[in-house]
C-alpha cells in the first residue's frame, strides 16, 4: 500500500537530481549547491513534490555515513604522521581560533553558549570539495597556497568527527559544556581503540578470504558489511554512525584493498550524499530566507572577512610568505559542505532554532558559490602587496650582457630544472627566472644561473638577454603565467623561438595561437612515452615505435583533439 507512494518520492529525487544539478554543471556550479537547490524546488517551501519525512532523513544519513567512511580511507596512519606538522599545527589553530571567535561573536548577539558551539564549529569549516577542485583545474595544487590550503582542510575534515558527537551530545544531553566536551572525547577515544583492535584482527583476514573467491559482487557486499556494520556497532554505544564509519575508512586504508573499495564506493557516497544535501536543500524556506536577507548578505561580508584575516595571519604566524598567506586565507573564506552536515544535524536535534539554521545554510550557500570570484582576488591581491624583492635589473643585464645564442628558462620548478640540466649537459648556455624566493637563493648558493623575475615582464626580460637568445622555455605551471610571458615574448622579440610547457590540448591550442613556435602538452606526451614502453615491452621494432611516436607528433595531436573536443 505504501509501495507506491515510496516509489513516487525516489522518482521525484532523482528526476531533480538528474535535471538540475546537470543544468548548473553548465554553468559551472558545484554539484553540492546542484543537489541543494534541487531540493529547494521539489521541497514544501517551493513546488512541494516532496514531504520530509523520517525515512527521508533515515537514507540522507547514509550520505554522512559514507562520507566519513571515504575521509578515513583516504587518511591512513602513514600519512597523517608524514603530514602531522602543518596538519596538526596550522590546521589545527585555524579551526580553533576561527571557531573560538565566531563563537564569540554568536554570543555577543545573544546565541546561548550551546549554539554558539555549533555556529563557530561549523562555520569554521571550508568547502574541501570546492577549494581542491578549484586548485586542480588551475594547477595550483602544488604552489604554497595550495599545500598551506590543503593542510588546513585536511584538519578540517578530522574535524567534523568530534564536531558531529558534540552535536548529538548537545541534543541528548543537559549536562554542562566541559562535561560534554569530556564526555565526547572519551567516547570517541573508546570508539576508536575498540575498532582499531577488532579491526586489525578481522579486516584483513576477511578480505582475504572475499579477494580469493574472485567476485566483485562479494567485494562490494563485504565494503558494505563493514560500513554499515561498524556504524551499527557504534551506534549502540551511544556513539555517532558518522564515527564508526570513519574509523572502518582509516582502518582500511592500512590495507592493500583499499584503492578497489574506494573504487566500489564512490557511488555509493555519491547517491546519498546527493539525497542529504538534497534533505538539507528541502528544509531551507526561502519566504523566511527573503525577509532577512539583508542580514545573510551582511553575515556572508562578516564570515568571509574574519576567516581570511585569521587564516593569512596563522599563515605568516606559520612561516609562509605573504603571498601564500594572502592566497590561502581569501581561498579558505567561504562556509563549507560540512557545515550543512553539522547544522543540518544540530536542527534536527533541536540544537539551533530553525530560523537561526535557515540563516546560516543560506549564508554557506552564498559563500561557497563566491569561492572562485575570492581566489581571483587572493591572486590578484597578493601580487599587489608581496611582489617580493625587485629584482636588480642592472646587476642582472651586468652578470649577463656576454651571454649571446643562450636559452632562458621562464620557470625553474621540477621541469625547468630538468630542461637547464640537459642543456647544460649539451654545452648550451641558460639563464631562468623564477619567483620562489627560497629557490633563487639556494641556486645562487650553487653558482646557477638563476634570477629572481617574472618572465612576463618585459624589463627583466630585456635584463637577462631575451633580445641576444637562441631560444625561451616556459616551464611554469600556472596558466596565466605562461599565457603572460608567451604574449611578452613574442610582442617584443618576434623571431624568437618560444617552447612552452602546456596543461593540455586546449591550453595548447590557445598557446599557439598567442605565438609559442611549439607547445608540449604535459600529459600527452608522458602518454606517448608510455605507450613506447608498452610496445618495447610486448616485442615491437625499435624503428616500428619511433615511426608511431613521430607520426602522433607530425600529425599535431590531431585525432586527439577530434577525441577531447573542448576539454
Amino acid at each position: 500500500m505504501h509501495i507506491p507512494e515510496v516509489l513516487y518520492d525516489v522518482l521525484i529525487f532523482l528526476a531533480a537530481a538528474i535535471v538540475v544539478v546537470p543544468l548548473l554543471r553548465r554553468f559551472r556550479i558545484s554539484s553540492i549547491l546542484g543537489y541543494l537547490a534541487a531540493g529547494v524546488l521539489i521541497g514544501p517551501h517551493a513546488f512541494s513534490l516532496v514531504q520530509l519525512s523520517s525515512g527521508a532523513h533515515a537514507l540522507a544519513e547514509f550520505g554522512v555515513v559514507f562520507l566519513l567512511f571515504m575521509i578515513g580511507l583516504e587518511l591512513s596512519v602513514e600519512r597523517l604522521r608524514s603530514l602531522a606538522g602543518s596538519v596538526l599545527g596550522l590546521g589545527t589553530m585555524q579551526v580553533v581560533i576561527t571557531g573560538f571567535a565566531i563563537g564569540g561573536v554568536a554570543v555577543a548577539f545573544g546565541a546561548t553558549a550551546r549554539e554558539a558551539i555549533v555556529i563557530g564549529g561549523g562555520l569554521a569549516l571550508s568547502s574541501t570539495a570546492f577549494v581542491l577542485q578549484l586548485l586542480i583545474e588551475r594547477g595550483e595544487r602544488a604552489t604554497g597556497h595550495g599545500k598551506a590550503a590543503f593542510a588546513i582542510l585536511l584538519l578540517q575534515d578530522l574535524a567534523v568527527v568530534p564536531l558531529l558527537i558534540i552535536v548529538r551530545l548537545l541534543g541528548e544531553s543537559e549536562a554542562g559544556i566541559a562535561q560534554l566536551a569530556l564526555l565526547s572525547a572519551l567516547q570517541a577515544g573508546a570508539a576508536i581503540a575498540a575498532i582499531v583492535i577488532i579491526g586489525r584482527l578481522v579486516l584483513r583476514p576477511l578480505y582475504r578470504i572475499i579477494a580469493a573467491a574472485n567476485s566483485s559482487e562479494l567485494f562490494v557486499a563485504a565494503t558494505l558489511l563493514v560500513i554499515l556494520g561498524t556504524s551499527w556497532l557504534v551506534s549502540l554505544g551511544g556513539f555517532s554512525m558518522a564515527l564508526g564509519a570513519f574509523m572502518a575508512g582509516l582502518l582500511l586504508a592500512e590495507t592493500e584493498y583499499r584503492h578497489q573499495v574506494e573504487a566500489d564506493i564512490r557511488p555509493f557516497r555519491g547517491i546519498f550524499l546527493g539525497l542529504f544535501f538534497m534533505i538539507i536543500g528541502m528544509t531551507i524556506d526561502l519566504p523566511l530566507i527573503g525577509g532577512r536577507w539583508l542580514e545573510i548578505v551582511l553575515l556572508v561580508l562578516a564570515l568571509m572577512a574574519g576567516k581570511s584575516v585569521i587564516t593569512a595571519v596563522l599563515c605568516r604566524l606559520a612561516g609562509q610568505s605573504n603571498e601564500t598567506a594572502i592566497r590561502t586565507g581569501l581561498l579558505l573564506s567561504q562556509g563549507g559542505e560540512f557545515g550543512f552536515v553539522i547544522f543540518g544535524a544540530a536542527m534536527l536535534g533541536g540544537v539551533l532554532p530553525n530560523e537561526v539554521g535557515q540563516i546560516l545554510l543560506a549564508a554557506i550557500s552564498i559563500s561557497m558559490a563566491l569561492t572562485p570570484a575570492m581566489n581571483f582576488a587572493g591572486d590578484r591581491l597578493a601580487r599587489v602587496i608581496d611582489k617580493g624583492p625587485a629584482p636588480n635589473l642592472a646587476a642582472i643585464n651586468a652578470e649577463t650582457q656576454d651571454l649571446s645564442r643562450h636559452v632562458v628558462i621562464v620557470g625553474f620548478g621540477r621541469v625547468g630544472q630538468t630542461v637547464a640540466k640537459a642543456l647544460a649537459l649539451g654545452g648550451v648556455e641558460y639563464v631562468a627566472l623564477d619567483l620562489d624566493h627560497q629557490r633563487v637563493r639556494n641556486c645562487h648558493r650553487k653558482g646557477m644561473s638563476v634570477y629572481y623575475g617574472n618572465g612576463g615582464d618585459i624589463g627583466i626580460l630585456n635584463a637577462v638577454g631575451a633580445g641576444r637568445a637562441s631560444a625561451a622555455v616556459i616551464t611554469t605551471d600556472l596558466s596565466a603565467s605562461t599565457d603572460q610571458a608567451v604574449k611578452a615574448l613574442r610582442g617584443s622579440f618576434p623571431d624568437l623561438q618560444i617552447f612552452v610547457r602546456a596543461r593540455n590540448l586546449r591550453h595548447r591550442r590557445d598557446l599557439t595561437q598567442e605565438g609559442a613556435t611549439s607547445v608540449v602538452p604535459e600529459a600527452l606526451e608522458a602518454s606517448i612515452q608510455l605507450a613506447g614502453i608498452v610496445l618495447r615491452a610486448v616485442g615491437t621494432n625499435i624503428d616500428t615505435i619511433d615511426e608511431v611516436e613521430q607520426e602522433i607528433r607530425q600529425e599535431d595531436y590531431a585525432a586527439l583533439e577530434e577525441i577531447e573536443g573542448d576539454s
